[in-house]
């Protein structure tokens, strides 16, 4: 059997100070493996595939800390099988971490997933993460046979299993939605002692409480609204942690993004490509269509959205740091504009140049 770790990763030889966290500022990427762009252009799938391991190699050369992949199931994204692309990347980068955002594993088997990211992590040696959560859409139900009435119990019982995989060679566990282990090994195991395994959460209570209860690292998607609304719930995660013994907690923020040379070429890059996919999503969700004035109070001091030249976007980052009482982690989302390769690369070039290291310079502040 494997070494074991608390929940939180620590190691028992070198244990946090009580009530610690870490405050380290990641800069990172999250891409959803977008199948087209806002801008005309015809590209094969296999050729935006491409493209997106060229982001992730820029990402590694620039010096950014993370890159994550979503996984969709449906016709605007290529991202079903993140760890394959992930591991496709892992071949061509030497330091940034490698991470899904996220494993949408109400509807995955925690064996499959444990196996998936194991096997990444031993490709790139030691630099494999997981955010694990439910998704933001559906599809992935009735495609797997599941049960959305069930999608509450599925995700509770999947990310047991999971936890006990990671912590344990031979498995012995039992549920209601999976055949029982009765100590099968589980390989391979990964390099890193621990895998890492964020919770990637929305807006309930009660996700917030779990990933603090549990000691996982919380990543919050923030996509709308203003980021500070946030901090009560925050706020809970950290309570709930320090109630169950948890000494060292991170919070990361997925956040809808984008950095050009200047506040205006960014707006005008980024407004038309992100009203109409938020106006798409909206008609299947009954949301109202985009305004300019909606997206401008995003952009707002206040606002969720990153979006202006590298000095702002900075400042913006360490006030929604301070704002969520410091965050560990931010990844920026740029697909949901539709933005062409071009431009996706030199945005991520800003961010390793001119947002990186204001951020990292000023991370005892943060």
């Amino acid at each position: 059997m494997t070494k074991s770790l608390p929940a939180n990763g620590l190691s028992q030889a070198e244990p946090a100070k009580p009530g610690s966290e870490d405050r380290t500022m990641q800069i990172g990427v999250d891409s959803f493996a977008a199948r087209s762009t806002d801008d005309g252009s015809v590209i094969t799938p296999s050729n935006r595939l491409r493209e997106l391991i060229e982001r992730i190699v820029h990402a590694d050369q620039v010096g950014l800390d993370v890159f994550g992949v979503g996984e969709h199931h449906r016709s605007d994204y290529l991202d079903s099988a993140p760890a394959v692309i992930l591991a496709a990347a892992a071949a061509r980068t030497h330091q940034i971490r490698l991470t899904s955002a996220v494993t949408v594993l109400s509807a995955a088997d925690p064996v499959r997933v444990f196996q998936n990211f194991a096997t990444l992590d031993l490709l790139s040696q030691g630099r494999a993460e997981m955010v694990v959560g439910r998704g933001s859409f559906i599809e992935s139900f009735p495609l797997f046979g599941l049960e959305l009435k069930d999608y509450d119990s599925l995700f509770t019982e999947k990310l047991d299993l999971l936890l006990n995989i990671r912590k344990n060679e031979f498995v012995h566990w039992s549920g209601e939605h999976r055949a029982a282990l009765t100590g099968q090994g589980v390989y391979p195991r990964p390099m890193q002692e621990q895998l890492p395994i964020w919770l990637g959460v929305g807006g309930t209570p009660e996700s917030f409480v779990r990933a603090g209860a549990l000691g996982l690292p919380l990543m919050i998607a923030i996509i709308g609204g203003e980021t500070r609304r946030f901090r009560p719930l925050v706020d809970l995660y950290r309570e709930a942690g320090r109630q169950a013994g948890h000494s060292q907690l991170k919070v990361g923020v997925h956040a809808l993004g984008y950095v050009a040379e200047t506040t205006e070429k960014a707006v005008e890059d980024f407004f038309p490509g992100y009203a109409r996919a938020f106006t798409k999503i909206g008609k299947e969700r009954g949301w109202p269509p985009v305004t300019r004035a909606q997206f401008d109070a995003l952009r707002s001091p206040h606002g969720a959205l990153l979006i202006g030249n590298p000095e702002e976007v900075a400042e913006k980052i360490a006030a929604h740091s301070k704002a969520l009482g410091g965050i560990s982690r931010i990844s920026f989302q740029m697909d949901v504009a539709g933005l062409p390769h071009a431009k996706h690369m030199r945005a991520i070039e800003l961010l390793g140049s001119s947002v990186a290291p204001v951020l990292r310079k000023n991370e005892g502040g943060i």
